[in-house]
């Protein structure tokens, strides 16, 4: 449990960075159990030049490991430290204009952060639970990257797979320590204001004030290498539509569709297009798959088909062996549903204390639909690898915010319920896809829920306190500092949505985000036919996502240009040596995310001792 800590703690560092700069977040699942099989075999090593190892470290360990760090990183994720959560606060609401009022606003504090956590935080551990049996050996879900996690402890647990283990491990430190000094070397160089390498004009001024610009940010390099070619190419296409051409056009109409007279961050002016129009198309982009999540899990509940399965399931021998450490150690179902109430009825008392514009028959309506919902992703998540409780969260936003209305508080109960409901969502999801690993990897159920619970409460103590240093140090939210955390406007900019309609919108916005909204679902619409009747070409690869499109119409270009370099990188590194590339990778990529993201703490405590850095770098 100390190696789970320990990683927990920079886990949660590096997903909250990531959560703060732009939201996109890759899988730390091979980072998670690289390093969690290097600690312990390190430790192992240790104990035993001293002769005092009892029995070796096994798969179901570094499974039980794996799954602890997990949950917690996934709290640092559904917690919506950088979305719901900052959404709420004052100074987001003062950029927002409309609804900023006492009962409209909460200032972020520890003190109603944590509590909330652990009081929303483990409902979903118990929602579906008792579900196990049937969506893992019944339906045989594959959850995707629960079956690959098996796969890789699995490989580090026999000779070969150990030692390749230890070379990725080295690769993984290697990079580490050139992006923690490269970090190091960006502090140093950027003392004041537009210092810095992330403000060198790489492509020429008029680019740089488009927001096209290399920030030399290796975090996203690294981002760039895990995330697939066409979520990258997605979002730089969404940066030259948005920022090379749409803003420019609607700039130009500046005193005609909207007042000139207005801040550069008012949602009445051109920021208002940034934010409504990207919620616009990440709403199609949800609704549709929601609808289509539904459909699919629908006919597949009917059909009672198995939807695949892991490749190494096909001897008789392993399935049940598996089916029989699966079903040794059994979860009670009383236990499930008695925890599920029992958090249900603390809920109902203690979120309308902390939010009182949420009344108890909201938290109750809430608790009782979560379930069905919970049920629904987890069993789409089985079948696609994508959890869609961000998605479910807006919806909730948008039906709370409306049902309590602007006057009572309803800016503050959609996006508390958006909480509620995400957490619920995205820990059973999680859930799910930790048992299938366990599944595979001969490990207790019992002891993989337990290890959830103890991630999922390091996740509530850790991640209230790692967004207090960064609160602390920066400004969040600022759109032209640091960390401009876009989701918390966006998702305050949806409950606005919800109170107010569309009556507050800037001229011909509404026009433009139907048009978007439309787009994203016949983009979704065309992905589907053509994966499903062109099967030659695979031309399905090629058509962008809108959700990624939709990122850049608020950020810019700079981020995503850091991406597809780390895509190009990977493209070369496949071309010269694919092994190489498939083996070494995600290992390589992993260490930039986490030396650059782990400079962020050191970063941190020397803004909070007001030490500024010795250098201003400037073209």
């Amino acid at each position: 449990m100390v190696t789970g800590l320990i990683l927990s703690v920079v886990f949660n560092f590096i997903v909250c960075k990531l959560n703060l700069t732009t939201g996109v977040i890759p899988s730390f699942n091979v980072a998670a159990g690289l390093l969690g099989f290097a600690g312990i075999k390190s430790w192992t090593s240790l104990i035993q030049k001293i002769g005092k190892l009892k029995q070796p470290f096994t798969r179901q360990e570094n499974t039980v490991i794996q799954t602890c760090v997990v949950a917690s990183s996934g709290i640092a994720f559904s917690s919506g430290t950088a979305s719901y959560m900052l959404g709420m606060s004052p100074y987001v609401a003062s950029q927002a204009e409309a609804g900023n009022t006492p009962n409209n606003t909460k200032k972020l504090s520890i003190s109603w952060m944590l509590p909330y956590l652990f009081v929303v935080s483990f409902a979903g551990l118990f929602s579906i639970v008792a579900l196990r049996k049937m969506m893992i050996m019944k339906y045989k879900l594959t959850y995707p990257s629960g079956t690959a996690t098996a796969y890789l402890i699995n490989c580090f647990h026999t000779p070969k797979g150990a030692k390749l283990a230890k070379k990725q491990v080295s690769s993984l430190f290697k990079t580490f320590g050139l992006s923690f000094i490269f970090g190091a070397v960006q502090w140093i160089v950027a003392g004041g204001e537009g210092c810095g390498f992330g403000h060198l004009p790489t492509f020429g001024r008029e680019a740089y004030r488009k927001k096209f610009y290399f920030d030399f940010n290796v975090t996203y390099v690294g981002v760039g290498m895990l995330c697939p070619y066409m979520v990258n190419i997605s979002l730089l296409i969404g940066a030259i539509v948005s920022w090379g051409i749409m803003w420019p056009m609607i700039e130009e109409k500046k005193g005609d569709w909207y007042s000139a007279k207005l801040s550069p961050s008012s949602l009445h002016g051109i920021q208002g297009y940034r934010v409504f129009i990207a919620i616009a198309m990440m709403l199609g982009d949800g609704l549709f798959h929601f609808a289509y999540m539904l459909v699919v899990t629908i006919s597949s509940f009917t059909k009672r088909r198995p939807q695949g399965d892991y490749s190494g399931e096909d001897d008789d021998d392993d399935k049940k062996i598996r089916s029989e450490y699966f079903l040794k150690d059994e979860i009670p179902n009383w236990a499930a549903i008695g925890g599920y109430t029992g958090i249900a009825v603390i809920s109902i008392i203690v979120v309308p204390i902390i939010f009182h514009s949420l009344k108890w028959y909201h938290i109750l309506v809430a608790y009782l639909i979560a379930p069905i919902l919970a049920f629904c992703n987890s069993y789409g998540a089985g079948l696609t690898d994508w959890s869609l409780a961000s998605n479910y969260g807006k919806i909730a936003i948008l039906t709370f915010s409306y049902w309590v209305g602007l006057k009572n508080g309803g800016v503050i109960a959609g996006l508390a319920s958006c909480g509620l409901m995400m957490s619920i969502l995205d820990t059973a999801a999680n859930l799910m896809g930790d048992f299938k690993t366990g599944y595979l990897t001969l490990t207790s159920p019992r002891s993989m829920f337990f290890s959830q619970l103890i991630g999922t409460a390091m996740g509530c103590v850790i991640t209230p306190l790692v967004f207090l240093v960064f609160n602390s140090a920066y400004k969040l939210g600022d759109p032209k500092g640091s960390y401009p955390a876009p989701y918390g406007l966006m998702y305050r900019g949806i409950a606005l949505l919800g109170v107010e309609g569309f009556g507050s919108l800037p001229r011909h916005c509404l026009r433009l985000a139907v048009w978007f909204f439309v787009a994203a679902i016949l983009i979704n619409l065309m992905t589907q036919l053509l994966k499903k009747f062109e099967t030659k070409y695979g031309i399905y690869r090629f058509i962008p996502s809108p959700m990624c499109m939709a990122i850049p119409f608020y950020l810019g270009g700079y981020f995503a240009i850091d991406m597809c370099l780390g895509s190009l990188i990977l493209f070369i590194w496949q071309k010269l040596n694919k092994k190489k590339a498939k083996d070494f990778g995600p290992a390589v990529a992993s260490g930039l995310i986490c030396g650059e993201s782990l400079w962020g703490i050191p970063a941190s405590v020397l803004a909070l001792a007001g030490v500024k850095a010795p250098f201003c770098m400037k073209a």
